[in-house]
């Protein structure tokens, strides 16, 4: 069976599965709709929380960016789990207890005001439209290869498959389509990565086998692969690299970031009780946890496949003085197909810019050692001919490369989807609930009837898929560089009007109105101060206008100064105008206090 066959059944099993559950759980009212009639049991809304969180950023790209940088992007997975922890200590519990639909619904009721209810849309749309961006950017890489359509074809197919779950099932549907979601991609992320840890380990957990030995003779599987990647000029897998304060920067954005994602924090609206909530938290990491301690090892495993691809010597050779692969032998060999395969995508493509036959691949950027120098030298080289080698291939390439059977590779292509899909719903079903909920009947039509409402939610989360689809065919960045972005955006904005509303009861409405627009404001200005007008000028937001960040401090990390800067503002502000008026007050006590503490009573 060819392997194309493999892919569509592998795909085509798990969208009917998809569909078939949307239209069991099909919601019949808005609280179905919105909240999933508050009905879902922790460890299942812990699952789907965890497929809803690890999205074409942590299953497509997070490894294709550890295997290209190493040691320093760890901060991805460092400031993605620690978010939880901070999601479920400081805001779930809370959140949970009050008893809304939507993010903005608590920030509209808790600061008596509804401009800044309004201004929270408008931040949650900015978050979750540049969050979507990068799941759909996940679904066209992976249709692209598998499906052997365009990248835009790919597109449009899986917009057409969200549409078809997420507007018929709402938050039921998405709930137990997650849940799917989440075996089939953690299924998928697994068994490659089991296999390619036996193939170069031994070890059949590959947490162990990245800090295992490579060969028999014994030298340590991260030892092996620094000496490779130095060898050829590129710096050392496992040192550090950038600054430590951007790291921390980045890392502290990731978590509070997390915190503040709304379509994360309205998963814990679905649970029976408030107890559930954190509850639920504590299974996401759990099921998080299987794949995160996991994705370090697939990132170094598949840059030493990559690089044992190209110079087939670096296996058993102390140097890259033996020949490295031919254009011969990659239109030839039956194990470099996935080469060819992936060039036809054009995330994946060469050169042979000396004519000499052959793909040299080493840095050309930094100073090489002397042997490649020599080697350089002798074969008149021009520069690193692997000259594209997109970062949200290597997950998705590993089991080609590391040759493992068809339907291991139809089991990846069905995750990678399964990864995207789950997020995007979760992210429209966000949009949906803040334009039906928070704008239609909390501002422009109060008295719409419920069967309106749901009507409203339908069609604007139809009109959210066709816009993040159009904005997915020109995505500013790699899934999980666009999603940082996303993350960044949270911190400045909703995290800390979250965290002012539920421990301070001195914030009020006009603090928190400015305080949120100081915050997403200055780190919008940053981001695209740095990373391109990419939506006046068409440059594409990977191209930076300078390299001269503040500081040091990245784009991405800046969400952490905006957060303070919301912080600041918010409390200057509140200080400088009239405290919030006493219901309000009590409102924020009822929600950190249980009711009953601190009564005595009699035995």
């Amino acid at each position: 069976m060819s392997q194309f066959t493999l892919n569509l059944i592998f795909i085509g099993i798990s969208f009917a599965i998809y569909i078939g559950i949307a239209i069991w759980a099909r919601a019949g009212s808005t609280a179905e709709f919105y909240a999933a009639n508050r009905g879902v049991h922790p460890v299942m809304n812990g699952m789907a929380t965890a497929a809803d969180w690890m999205s074409a950023a942590s299953f497509i790209s997070m490894a294709g960016l550890i295997a290209f940088t190493g040691y320093d992007n760890s901060t991805y997975l460092m400031g993605w789990t620690g978010g939880y922890v901070l999601l479920a200590l400081l805001l779930a519990p809370y959140l949970r207890k009050f008893g809304k639909f939507t993010v903005p619904e608590f920030i509209g009721d808790r600061f008596y005001s509804q401009t800044a209810r309004v201004i929270g849309v408008v931040c949650l749309l900015i978050i979750s439209i540049t969050y979507v961006i990068g799941q759909m950017t996940g679904v066209g890489v992976t249709f692209s290869r598998y499906l052997e359509v365009s990248n835009s074809t790919g597109l449009w197919i899986g917009a057409a498959l969200v549409f078809a779950y997420a507007v018929l099932g709402g938050m039921k549907g998405i709930t137990y389509t997650q849940v799917a979601q989440y075996v089939v991609l953690i299924i998928a992320y697994t068994i490659p990565a089991v296999f390619i840890s036996l193939k170069l380990t031994g070890h059949v957990l590959p947490q162990t086998g990245l800090f295992g030995t490579h060969d028999p003779s014994g030298v340590k599987f991260l030892a092996k692969l620094d000496q490779i990647v130095t060898d050829l000029g590129f710096r050392s897998y496992t040192g550090h690299h950038q600054s430590t304060l951007d790291m921390v920067l980045f890392t502290m954005a990731l978590m509070i970031g997390t915190a503040g994602l709304p379509h994360v924090i309205i998963r814990f609206f679905t649970v029976p009780k408030v107890s559930d909530a954190r509850t639920s938290a504590g299974w996401a990491l759990v099921f998080i946890a299987l794949l995160y301690t996991v994705a370090p090892a697939v990132g170094a495993m598949s840059r030493l496949n990559l690089t044992k691809t190209m110079w087939p010597g670096a296996a058993t050779s102390q140097t890259f003085s033996a020949p490295a692969v031919s254009l011969a032998e990659i239109e030839t060999r039956e194990d470099l197909q996935w080469m060819r395969n992936w060039q036809i995508t054009g995330l994946l493509n060469w050169e042979d810019k000396n004519g000499d036959g052959l793909i040299q691949y080493y840095n050309d950027k930094v100073e090489p050692n002397e042997t490649l120098a020599q080697a350089i030298t002798d074969q008149n080289l021009q520069g690193n001919e692997l000259t594209t080698v997109n970062n949200d291939i290597m997950v998705l390439a590993n089991p080609e490369i590391a040759n493992l059977p068809g339907w291991v590779i139809a089991i990846v292509a069905a995750g990678g989807l399964a990864a995207a899909l789950s997020t995007a719903a979760g992210l429209l079903l966000a949009i949906s609930g803040a334009v039906s909920h928070d704008l239609v009947k909390g501002w422009w039509a109060p008295n719409i009837s419920e069967k309106g409402e749901l009507m409203a939610a339908r069609v604007s989360m139809g009109i959210s898929i066709l816009v993040a689809t159009i904005l997915g065919l020109n995505p500013p960045g790699f899934a999980a560089q666009t999603v940082a972005l996303a993350f960044g955006l949270a911190a400045s904005s909703i995290f800390p009007v979250l965290m002012m509303g539920i421990f301070s009861r001195r914030v009020n409405r006009q603090g928190a109105i400015w305080g949120m627009i100081a915050g997403i404001t200055s780190t919008l200005i940053y981001i695209f101060t740095y990373k391109g007008w990419f939506f006046i000028s068409g440059t594409n937001m990977l191209d930076d206008v300078s390299a001269n960040w503040l500081f040091g401090i990245s784009p991405a990390s800046f969400g952490t100064i905006g957060a303070l800067i919301n912080f600041g503002v918010a409390y200057l502000v509140s200080n400088a105008t009239e405290a919030p008026p006493e219901h309000v007050v009590e409102l924020v006590e009822s929600i950190r206090v249980p009711r009953g503490a601190g009564v005595a009573v009699d035995h």
